[in-house]
């Protein structure tokens, strides 16, 4: 185990927004997790698990020891995968369309590590990870023993889990997903839909390449333009306060949900006029309004001081309060 000091964060993160680590450790295996949070422990300070650094927004230095998760690993289990924690998560998405499986397909090409995803609960074009029955192994540090937390117990909601809630307690190490040989369904989807129209063989392949060619034009690529994909989760709403929207606005798109109606973060930000809204070396993306970008000289002071005021306009035209997917630092 190494402890560096005085670290730049921003390298580690998508937004690239500036930050400093007092400790840092890159931890390649699970021994290295335990030993370092020991570490901290014993020298009385802050914990600060990383992975792909696609889900924070950095606005101050972390006065404490930042782990960067590195753990690497890939296997096929019979008809599960399973995938060391710091593995790439569209690298394990095309791992499983490499070795002849279907399931994960639809969530090609977001960014972060297979050890952010049951945190977040990720989710695109009509799959939740939660679907893949995953199989997470933590570090457990109250209990301090290594652990499997199978679906069930993982309390998956919209962008949220056991995991999300306790971000103190559970270090994921590993996380085995549910797979299957059998050809993917037609997503429901009009714009992966039409991206699909004249493949000869709807294949997990086909699809995941649809969806790839549909990101990279509604989103940036971080490499490029610092971003966190998604800024906003897509509100859920009563019945009642959905009605009046679509009185009000009748084109609002809007979706039945088991806990109310979801409504588009994007749309409500687009309607207030913030696409393509820089302020300073800040902004929201020219091409899809829930995304913030950060153009390479901003704070993110600058970037929650954008996302307020974004909240607060929303809030004031629809009654909708927006609630922020990344976790602020």
């Amino acid at each position: 185990m190494e402890i560096l000091t005085d670290i730049d964060l921003r390298p580690m993160t998508t937004l690239g927004l500036p930050g400093r680590a007092r400790y840092f450790c890159r931890a390649e295996n699970t021994q290295t997790v335990i030993q370092a949070l020991d570490w901290a422990s014993g020298e009385g300070v802050r914990v600060l698990i990383l992975g792909g650094g696609s889900n924070c927004v950095l606005t101050q230095d972390f006065d404490g020891l930042v782990i960067q998760i590195a753990i690497q690993g890939r296997q096929i289990q019979g008809d599960r995968l399973l995938f060391g924690a710091g593995e790439d998560w569209d690298g394990a998405v095309r791992y499983a369309i490499d070795e002849g499986f279907s399931g994960l397909e639809c969530l090609a090409l977001i960014p972060g590590s297979v050890g952010a995803a049951p945190v977040q609960n990720i989710g695109a074009y009509g799959v939740e990870l939660c679907q893949l029955e995953p199989c997470v192994q933590v570090w457990d540090r109250q209990h301090r023993v290594l652990a499997w937390i199978d679906s069930e117990d993982a309390g998956y909601g919209y962008r949220d889990s056991v995991f999300k809630a306790d971000l103190d307690r559970y270090v994921i190490v590993q996380v085995s997903l549910r797979v299957s040989r059998q050809a993917p369904v037609m997503p429901r989807y009009p714009d992966l839909q039409a991206e699909l129209v004249g493949v000869a063989a709807l294949t997990a392949a086909a699809v995941a390449d649809a969806v790839t060619r549909v990101r990279q034009r509604k989103l940036p690529d971080p490499a490029r333009l610092g971003n966190a994909g998604s800024f906003f989760k897509n509100p859920v709403v009563d019945a009642e306060l959905a009605q009046k929207l679509a009185e009000q606005e009748p084109n609002m798109p809007q979706f039945g949900q088991a806990n109310g109606v979801k409504l588009s973060a994007g749309w409500l930000i687009d309607q207030c006029g913030f696409k393509g809204h820089r302020v300073g070396d800040v902004g929201v993306s020219e091409s899809h309004a829930l995304v913030l970008v950060h153009y390479g000289e901003g704070s993110g002071q600058d970037l929650m001081a954008l996302a307020r005021s974004i909240q607060r306009s929303v809030f004031e035209r629809f009654g909708v309060q927006l609630e922020p997917e990344p976790r602020v630092i």
